[in-house]
C-alpha cells in the first residue's frame, strides 16, 4: 500500500482531513475558472466582445464571363443572431431559446444573395436577448466593448454588427431594426446604419420580433460599401434617371438633440449649397405636420397628459412599442409559456410583460400605421429628403442606471418611430465628434426610395464631410454691453410683439436686446418664452439656463425651463425646476400644477 493510501486511511474519519481536502479541491476549481474567464476575456479583447461565434462560409464561386463580376467580392460581413445559418442554432441572443431549438435547415435568404454575390461570412455577433432593447447589453453574452468610446455603451439591439464594423472586424454587417436596433448602434458607434423601406428585403430565415416592424438593417464605416450593399439586399439597378432633391429640416425634431441645433443644420446646409440638384433646404415642424396628416393619433394621445407638440412624438413611439410587444407575443407566447418553471428565470421581465399583457383596439393602431405611411408620402413625394437627429441623447456610460430610465427611452423611441412606424428608409450618417462623442444625423425618405435614399448619401458624404471641419466655427450670440435704454426700448418691442403673438419677431427684438446688454436676466427669460411658442425647446432651456445664473431667484426662468424639459421628455429635470419655483413661491399655482401632472406621468 503506498504511503498516500496509508495517510488517508490513517485520518479518514478526521474532519479536519476532509475540511483540508476540501479547500485544496476549491483551490483548484477557482484556478480552473480563472483560466477560463482570462482566455475568454483575450478573446473579448481581440474580437472586442462582437461575435457568439466565429467561422468562416466561402462565397459561390464567381460563374464565368458573360456573367457580372460578383460585386461585393472580397469583402467580409458578419450577421447577428436572429439569421438562420444551415447546421447552426439560431440562438436569439438568449442560451434558453438556443438550448430548446435545433439547428437550422436552410440559411436566411439575406445571408444567401450576400454570400452569392461574393461576400465571406465570418461569424455570428451579439444580439440583445430577443432584439428587445436599445442600449447593447446582454447578460449571458456580455456587452460589446464600442470600439470609438470604450466607456459607454454600443446601443442595440443589433450591438454585436455595429461593433464588428465600427472595430474593422469586417467590411460590413447585418443586424435587424425593429424600434431603432440598427439605427441607435450606427450613431452611438460612430458608423453608417441602413435601415430599409419595410418589407424591401426579405426576412425569410431571420427570427422575428414583430412582423409590421422588423427590418433587415446594414452597417458600414464606408458609404460607398453601404450602397453597393443595399444594391445587393433591395435587388437594385444600378442605372436610375437623376432626380432634384429638397431637403427638409425637422426643426422641432432637432430641439430634442443635445448637440448644437444650428451647427448641424448649418453643415447640411453650406454641404449642398453648390451642389448640383439639391433644391434649397427648407424647413418644417414635424409634429404640427403629422398631427394635421394622421388624425388616428388624437384618440391615443387623449390618454397622455402632455398637451404640447412633442406629445405627438410620445404617443407615435407608444403605438410602436405596443405593436411590437402585441406582435412579439404573437409569434412567441407559445415557446415562452412551454418554459413553466424556467419563466422568470431564462426570458427578461420585458418579454414577460409582453407576454401577460393584454392588447385591446390593435386595429386603431395599425391604422396610425397606414396613416403615417401616407403622410410622409404626401411630404416627401418623388425628391424628399428628411433630416432629423438619429439620438437625442449622448453615449450611454456603462454600468450606469441611465441606460433603463424611461427619460432615455422616451426620447430615442421619440426619433425612431418616425421611420419603424411609417415604414420609411432612413440612414444613420456619422459627422464627427461633439465633445468627445459620435455625432450623426439620419436622412429619412419615402417608402420605397431606398435606392433614391442611398444614391444621395453617396452623392452628399464627401461635401459634407469637407464641411464638418469648419462646422465648428458656428452662429453663436455674441454677449456685448450696450446701451441700456436701446436694449430696454428692445425689451418692450419684444413684450408688444408677443402679445400680438408674433413670435418670431418677438424673438428678434429679444435678441438685439441681448446683444446690447447681456448681462439681464429678463431678456433671457422673455426670449426663453419666445423659444417655447415656436417649439425651440431646447433654446429655450439654454436660455433659461443663463436667466438663473444671472437672477436665481427668477420663478418664470425655472417654470419655462420646466416647462422646456418636459416638452423635451426629460421629465426628472422639469420636475426638480417646478419643485424650485414652488419654493421660492409656494402659492405659485402654474408650478403646483405642473409639479402634481408631471407626478402622475412619471407614476
Amino acid at each position: 500500500m503506498s504511503q498516500s493510501l496509508k495517510l488517508i486511511k490513517e485520518h479518514v474519519s478526521n474532519p479536519k482531513f476532509w475540511l483540508i481536502i476540501g479547500v485544496g479541491v476549491a483551490g483548484i476549481v477557482v484556478l480552473v475558472e480563472t483560466r477560463r474567464r482570462t482566455r475568454r476575456n483575450k478573446t473579448h479583447k481581440q474580437d472586442f466582445g462582437a461575435f457568439v461565434e466565429r467561422f468562416e462560409i466561402l462565397p459561390f464561386p464567381q460563374l464565368p464571363p458573360p456573367a457580372a463580376k460578383q460585386s461585393l467580392s472580397a469583402l467580409t460581413f458578419a450577421i447577428n443572431e436572429t439569421f438562420d445559418v444551415k447546421g447552426y442554432v439560431t440562438g436569439f441572443g438568449n442560451p434558453t431559446w438556443k438550448s430548446t431549438h435545433k439547428a437550422a435547415e436552410k440559411t436566411a435568404v439575406v445571408v444567401t444573395a450576400l454570400l452569392k454575390s461574393g461576400a465571406t461570412c465570418v461569424g455570428k455577433t451579439v444580439v440583445e436577448e430577443f432584439s428587445f432593447g436599445i442600449s447593447g447589453e446582454n447578460k449571458y453574452y456580455g456587452t460589446p466593448t464600442n470600439p470609438r468610446m470604450p466607456s459607454c455603451t454600443p446601443g442595440g439591439s443589433s450591438c454585436g454588427s455595429a461593433v464588428a464594423v465600427a472595430a474593422g472586424l469586417v467590411d460590413f454587417a447585418v443586424g435587424t431594426d425593429t424600434v431603432g436596433c440598427v439605427r441607435v448602434p450606427a450613431a452611438l458607434c460612430g458608423i453608417f446604419g441602413f435601415r430599409p423601406s419595410h418589407g424591401a428585403v426579405s426576412t425569410i430565415g431571420v427570427l422575428p420580433n414583430a412582423q409590421s416592424l422588423d427590418t433587415i438593417g446594414l452597417f458600414a464605416c464606408d458609404p460607398s460599401i453601404l450602397h453597393r450593399v443595399g444594391h445587393v439586399l433591395l435587388q437594385l439597378s444600378s442605372v436610375e434617371t437623376r432626380r432634384s432633391r429638397r431637403i427638409i429640416f425637422a426643426d422641432d425634431l432637432f430641439q430634442l438633440s443635445t448637440i448644437p441645433t444650428q451647427r448641424t443644420i448649418h453643415v447640411i446646409g453650406k454641404a449642398i449649397e453648390n451642389m448640383s440638384g439639391y433644391q434649397d433646404p427648407k424647413h418644417l415642424n414635424l409634429c404640427q405636420y403629422i398631427e394635421s396628416k394622421v388624425p388616428s393619433l388624437r384618440l391615443h394621445e387623449q390618454s397622455t397628459h402632455q398637451q404640447n407638440e412633442t406629445s405627438i412624438l410620445k404617443t407615435i413611439s407608444s403605438v410602436m412599442l405596443l405593436l411590437q410587444r402585441y406582435e412579439f407575443k404573437t409569434n412567441h407566447e407559445e415557446w415562452v409559456k412551454s418554459l413553466k418553471f424556467k419563466l422568470g428565470r431564462g426570458v427578461p421581465d420585458h418579454v414577460i410583460a409582453a407576454i401577460s399583457t393584454v392588447y385591446d383596439n390593435i386595429k386603431a393602431l395599425y391604422k396610425v400605421r397606414t396613416e403615417m405611411r401616407g403622410a410622409f408620402q404626401s411630404l416627401l413625394e418623388d425628391d424628399g429628403i428628411l433630416v432629423i437627429p438619429t439620438v437625442a441623447d449622448n453615449l450611454l456610460k456603462l454600468n450606469t442606471t441611465k441606460g433603463f430610465s424611461s427619460e432615455f427611452h422616451d426620447r430615442t423611441f421619440a426619433l425612431s418611430s418616425i421611420a419603424s412606424v411609417s415604414g420609411c428608409c432612413q440612414v444613420t450618417i456619422p459627422l464627427g465628434y461633439h465633445d468627445g462623442y459620435c455625432v450623426s444625423v439620419s436622412f429619412v425618405s419615402f417608402h420605397g426610395a431606398d435606392k433614391f435614399l442611398l444614391d444621395t448619401v453617396l452623392d452628399i458624404y464627401s461635401t459634407l464631410r469637407e464641411r464638418v471641419s469648419v462646422g465648428s466655427d458656428l452662429l453663436s450670440l455674441p454677449d456685448v454691453n450696450g446701451n441700456r435704454e436701446t436694449s430696454e426700448l428692445l425689451k418692450e418691442k419684444g413684450n408688444a410683439a408677443f402679445k400680438e403673438k408674433q413670435w418670431s419677431e418677438a424673438l428678434n427684438y429679444y435678441t438685439e436686446a441681448i446683444k446690447l446688454n447681456g448681462t439681464n436676466s429678463t431678456y433671457y427669460c422673455n426670449r426663453a418664452a419666445a423659444y417655447l411658442k415656436l417649439g425651440c425647446f431646447q433654446d429655450a432651456a439654454e436660455d433659461c439656463s443663463k436667466a438663473i445664473l444671472l437672477d436665481k431667484m427668477n420663478v418664470k426662468a425655472y417654470l419655462r425651463r420646466g416647462a422646456a424639459k418636459e416638452s423635451l421628455l426629460c421629465y426628472e429635470g422639469a420636475l426638480e425646476d417646478f419643485k424650485h419655483a414652488l419654493v421660492l413661491e409656494p402659492q405659485n399655482k402654474d408650478a403646483s400644477l405642473a409639479e402634481e401632472r408631471l407626478r402622475k406621468l412619471m407614476s
